[in-house]
């Protein structure tokens, strides 16, 4: 165990973060592993950081016995850390042993609702939320510091807070819960100043939510800067990403090559893309189905399926440059929908996909509804769609 001439209260400003934290090999020691170190602690450390270590060590001892549900409630303790961390009003030196302690209390959550569940002994998620409530109230700490020094404020650990907090929302699908939290980040001054790695983490999520709020130019932006910022490195972080960036830019009608999706073996979007931009529907469903499990995991199925429209305009296009004419029979394009394997189509129902596709201005034109025909523009009628995305 400790020793007092170890550790004391004065020296603690030095100490790393990995003291503290399960990122580091000393929580594989055994004489860390100690199911009731309070006495021991106490003779060192003085109020509320014995109370801090004490919690760390008893949580080894209950990793070391694979019992997760315990090793939360060891971490959860870990809020007296927000005491120390609130009554230090002109220092922001414990910013990295927050990270530590925050990120551990997330990943122990996340552990025991899994065994909590498996037992019987809770609901999923029902940690997770409650870790949330925890990391906000650093949040709070944080975002309460208006010190006019900036290299000393507190607010250098909000963001981090944000990504940690993003992690679980999107976990426990209460997506609602970001946005004040994206309000809060976007008018920080110092905003652009945080590490590159938390502004990846930041935008890849921000894109997400915006992609599942139907922002699709907003989620293009955070997205594409989420893929392009992160370290070539970190190929798996790469891919996460693009699993995301790819329906959003296909539904912009920028299409990936197979060269792209070959690289970052994502070949569950190859007939997809090659479906949307041929307007091939009867490919479209078939990939869809084939690759369904994978798009439902990924939670981007019903994203997917909004690529309809635009492989309706390029099936259309395709009737256009058959018949060579302006004024197109309704019933030209109820045909190439039925020869899709489209059931139950008829003339109305194909004069309302077309009329959808005049509004969202990806076919230049007008219904005749006294004729059932489709007069477009001789300039340009279908808008160009589909570029293709290379790297």
């Amino acid at each position: 165990m400790l020793k007092e001439t170890e550790l004391s209260t004065s020296s603690l400003q030095f100490i790393p973060q990995l003291l503290l934290s399960f990122q580091h090999p000393h929580v594989a020691n055994p004489r860390l592993q100690v199911e009731r170190p309070e006495p021991q602690v106490q003779r060192v450390l003085e109020p509320p950081w014995d109370e801090l270590f004490s919690a760390h060590i008893r949580c080894c001892w209950a990793v070391a016995n694979h019992n997760f549900m315990e090793a939360y409630d060891c971490q959860s303790v870990n809020t007296a850390f927000t005491k120390v961390f609130q009554s230090q009003k002109e220092e922001n030196w414990s910013l990295p042993v927050m990270f530590s302690v925050c990120l551990d209390l997330r990943l122990f959550a996340n552990n025991a609702d899994v065994q909590a569940v498996q037992k019987g002994k809770g609901k999923r998620g029902e940690r997770l939320e409650k870790a949330a409530d925890l990391l906000m109230g650093c949040f709070r700490v944080c975002a309460s510091d208006n010190r006019a020094a900036i290299e000393d404020t507190k607010k250098w650990g909000m963001l981090n807070l944000v990504n940690q907090l993003f992690k679980i929302y999107f976990k426990i699908n209460k997506l609602h819960l970001c946005k004040p939290l994206i309000r809060a980040i976007e008018s920080l001054p110092i905003k652009e100043r945080f590490p590159l790695a938390q502004q990846v983490t930041f935008k890849y999520y921000v894109g997400r939510k915006a992609m599942f709020d139907s922002d699709f130019k907003g989620a293009d932006e955070f997205l594409t800067f989420a893929f392009e910022r992160c370290h070539r490195s970190s190929r798996k972080n790469k891919r996460l990403t693009l699993i995301y960036l790819l329906p959003v830019k296909m539904l912009l009608g920028y299409m990936p090559s197979p060269r792209l999706l070959q690289k970052y073996e994502l070949m569950q979007f190859a007939d997809v893309a090659k479906a949307v931009s041929s307007g091939n529907l009867l490919l479209l469903n078939e990939a869809l189905e084939k690759n369904e499990a994978f798009f439902i995991k990924c939670g981007i199925y019903l994203i997917l399926e909004k690529l309809k429209i635009i492989t309706y305009r390029n099936l259309f296009k395709k009737v256009y440059l058959i018949l060579k004419t302006h004024q197109l029979p309704i019933e030209a394009f109820t045909s190439a929908l039925r020869f899709m394997k489209v059931e139950d189509i008829d003339n109305d129902e194909t004069a309302c996909i077309i009329a959808n596709l005049i509004y969202e201005n990806k076919i230049k034109g007008y219904i005749s509804h006294q004729h059932q025909k489709l007069v477009v523009s001789k300039q340009n009628p279908f808008p160009e769609l589909c570029t293709v995305i290379s790297s």
